[in-house]
C-alpha cells in the first residue's frame, strides 16, 4: 500500500514518494511534505532547466541555482521556464 502525504504543492493528500530523494534533512522534509507527482514534474523541470540553461553542474552557482528553483517549484511559488519552452496545451 503506499502512503499519503499533504503535498506542499497541490495542497491536498496524494501518494508519496517511495524513498527520500537524497540523504540528510533536507531529503527527508521533502519524503514527508512532496508527492510522487510533484517529485517527477520537478525532475522533469530540472532536466529542461539544466539543458536549456546549459548549466554544469559541477559548478556550485548552478547547483545553488536548482536548489532554489527546486525550493520555489515544490511550494508553488513562482520558478523560471525554459527560454522558449511552450507547455503542451492540454
Amino acid at each position: 500500500m503506499s502512503r499519503t502525504v499533504f503535498c506542499r504543492k497541490y495542497q491536498r493528500d496524494m501518494e508519496g514518494l517511495d524513498k527520500p530523494p537524497f540523504p540528510g534533512p533536507k531529503g527527508i522534509e521533502l519524503f514527508d511534505n512532496i508527492s510522487k507527482q510533484a517529485w517527477q514534474e520537478w525532475v522533469t523541470h530540472q532536466t529542461m532547466l539544466i539543458n536549456e540553461k546549459k548549466l554544469n553542474m559541477m559548478d556550485l552557482t548552478a547547483r545553488a541555482y536548482l536548489t532554489e528553483q527546486r525550493d520555489k517549484f515544490l511550494s508553488g511559488a513562482t520558478f523560471d521556464q525554459a527560454e522558449g519552452y511552450i507547455p503542451p496545451s492540454v
